[in-house]
């Protein structure tokens, strides 16, 4: 694992470590990542997202398994942080524990995103995961995920 400490990536670097794309790239931009050890990234979120249309009509709330979603692109950008682009890699949640949801996310809001206490063993990625908008918790959970072949 490389010790290199990145202080930012922007939208292009962030594309070329995930797989994911628009509508379901909830990444905008890494603020601070230390392969290894933590990252904090954040989500701008804007009313045109495409979810806001049926969550919920006149009251758009970001769905909680978005949050977490968030959360986890956040760690897998930690996760291969120090090995470079994933090209015939994937990574995949294999379990969330202690999730909680503390405050709605909705327009107008920056989602801070942060992952930190990685431990790895064999393919398996633990680690802390929080979500705070204006500095205040919005969502919480200890994220495993592994790392395993692409399919062609």
């Amino acid at each position: 694992m490389s010790e290199t400490s990145y202080p930012s990536m922007d939208i292009q670097q962030i594309l070329r470590l995930l797989p994911h794309r628009y509508p379901f790239l909830l990444v905008d931009r890494v603020v601070e990542c230390v392969p290894g050890s933590h990252i904090r990234a954040y989500k701008n979120v804007s009313l045109n997202e495409p979810f806001f249309q049926g969550h919920f009509p006149g009251t758009p709330i970001m769905p909680g398994v978005l949050i977490l979603e968030a959360l986890a692109q956040t760690g897998g950008i930690l996760a291969v942080s120090g090995l470079g682009a994933l090209t015939d890699k994937l990574l995949f949640f294999t379990g969330l524990d202690g999730v909680r949801f503390r405050r709605q996310v909705v327009p107008g809001d920056r989602l801070d995103l942060t992952c930190d206490n990685m431990r790895m063993r064999l393919k398996l990625y633990k680690m802390d995961a929080r979500a705070f908008v204006d500095g205040k918790p919005a969502a919480e959970a200890k994220i495993t995920a592994a790392i395993a072949d692409r399919t062609k």
